[in-house]
């Protein structure tokens, strides 16, 4: 029984831990007026019919602050790139000289910060829920070991420590938004 105790235990915990992790992999994604390359994740090129992830058909390096570099491994793959960017809605012109594509960050207007705001505020919600569904079920697998068998304190005290670890991660999801809303609301 206890052992499957600390597996329903653990589970909860690493589950907690991925959700964190999917959290910090979006917030990555939204961009705080700084060049990021992890910004473009996610797009795909039209690769000879095949699509592919953008960083694996070019390099893309930050060149300054607001600008990051696009340079293909092969030239004849500018134009399906440029239509990959601008087909994504990422909200960035591609600018195409012959050799690599610029794109060129605009500065955040107050009103677009606040958009970002609320999309990082989203993505929080998001993981907030993730992790209150993890602990919905890890409690629901120790009300299924009670029935079999598990005495009715140990039971209470492991649905404590589920809400011990949730309430630990909700702070952390807290945490990470409230630091991207700082980051982004920084002029």
């Amino acid at each position: 029984m206890q052992d499957d105790l600390n597996l329903i235990l653990d589970d909860a915990n690493d589950s907690m831990q991925k959700a964190i992790s999917h959290l910090e992999a979006e917030l990555i994604k939204i961009r705080a007026g700084k060049a990021n390359p992890l910004i473009l994740d996610g797009i795909m090129v039209d690769y000879y019919g095949a699509p592919t992830p953008l960083n694996q058909v070019a390099n893309v390096a930050v060149a300054d602050a607001r600008t990051l570099t696009i340079q293909p491994w092969e030239k004849n793959m500018l134009q399906p790139i440029e239509r990959a960017i601008i087909a994504s809605n990422i909200g960035l012109n591609p600018q195409n000289d012959g050799m690599i594509i610029r794109l060129f960050l605009p500065p955040l207007t107050e009103e677009r910060r606040k958009e970002l705001v609320k999309r990082v505020n989203g993505e929080g919600e998001h993981a907030k829920v993730a992790v209150r569904n993890i602990r919905r079920d890890a409690i629901e697998g120790i009300k299924k070991l009670q029935k079999d068998g598990l005495s009715e304190d140990t039971a209470k005290d492991a649905e404590a420590d589920v809400q011990t670890l949730t309430d630990k991660f909700i702070t952390l999801v807290d945490k990470h938004c409230a630091a991207k809303d700082k980051e982004i609301m920084a002029i």
